[in-house]
């Protein structure tokens, strides 16, 4: 299964990457469907794309938030633990900086998930957050149960999982998923690779020029 998902996101990043660099219109990633409707008399077939399911978590402030905090925005999603030795430092660098150029876009947000239920709680992410120079709700830091963390990150396509053999025991991959206002996703991005972060800001500006008129 984890193999699977790094295979289909693998190949979600390499299509991507060809696309023509002026398509100015991102692709739907993740699963879709043929629904059939009727229009007119006539039967249509629509295609119906993965969505990001209800949530809810606790964030920094110790406030619960859920996917309705997101309604009307684009948003960026990635999943880490405070402790990470390996490649959440490097990952929340280049994030900062996204989230510096997009910094009081009311249009824009982020979403980052923690992996570590038992360390991690609203205390020690709103010092983790405050480190980065994260002061308000555009960046939120959410915690909650290891069934729910790991269950939604099937859903942003992301892998994360325990693994005993890992000196910290968990490991989770480090794609920057970005999400539309209908929670649709839109990309998936190495957040450790700075050229592929910054496409994935390109990618956000052609995303709210997309939804413009739509998000607050």
């Amino acid at each position: 299964m984890r193999i699977q998902l790094f295979l289909s996101l693998a190949a979600i990043v390499f299509f991507s990457s060809c696309q023509n660099k002026n398509q100015q219109k991102l692709p739907f990633l993740g699963n879709k469907e043929a629904v059939e409707r009727l229009e007119n008399g006539k039967t249509v077939i629509d295609t119906v794309y993965q969505t990001i399911p209800a949530f809810s978590f606790i964030n920094q402030d110790s406030v619960t938030i859920s996917n309705k905090d997101f309604d009307s925005t684009i948003y960026v999603a990635d999943f880490f633990f405070t402790s990470c030795a390996s490649i959440c430092p490097i990952m929340h660098q280049h994030m900062r900086e996204v989230y510096n150029h997009f910094k009081s876009n009311s249009r824009v947000k982020f979403l980052s998930h923690s992996i570590d239920s038992k360390h991690d709680t609203p205390w020690v992410l709103k010092n983790y957050a405050e480190k980065l120079g994260v002061t308000d709700n555009q960046w939120q830091f959410v915690c909650g149960s290891q069934e729910a963390i790991y269950g939604i990150a099937t859903n942003y396509l992301v892998s994360a999982y325990d693994d005993a053999s890992d000196p910290q025991g968990r490991v989770h991959q480090g794609w920057f998923i970005l999400v539309d206002l209908n929670k649709h996703i839109r990309g998936a991005y190495d957040g450790t690779k700075k050229e592929q972060v910054d496409k994935m800001v390109k990618d956000m500006e052609i995303l709210l020029a997309e939804c413009q008129g739509k998000c607050h």
